[in-house]
């Protein structure tokens, strides 16, 4: 498969991961939009929110959970973070692997 995120839980590109668990890798966005800006992505190949299926409850229960225990290890929790999934070219998604962005560090304006 020829996707980036794969390649990156994989270990087959350098990446600054933040944390890693059997479902999950978390790293740094290479061009972040705020002080903190990471991507939080299945290690598993998913697709966008779009092609989202009942099975799939458990991964998007999970990434969520994940970015709120992300958002305390990091220290932005007390403070505040913006989730975002982005969905279709439109909305600036450029690798079609389901990814939740996790933003904090300043005030975020829309």
């Amino acid at each position: 498969m020829d996707c980036i995120f794969c390649k990156i839980a994989n270990k087959e590109i350098n990446s600054e991961i933040v944390s890693e668990d059997d479902n999950f890798v978390v790293f740094k966005d290479i061009n972040p939009k705020a002080p903190v800006h990471l991507l939080i992505v299945p290690k598993i190949h998913i697709g966008p929110v779009n092609s989202l299926v009942l099975k799939d409850k458990e991964t998007i229960s999970g990434i969520i959970l994940k970015a709120k225990e992300i958002a305390e290890k990091v220290g932005v929790a007390e403070n505040g973070y913006r989730l975002i999934f982005n969905v279709g070219k439109d909305a600036g998604m450029e690798v079609n692997h389901l990814h939740l962005h996790l933003l904090a560090g300043k005030p975020l304006q829309f």
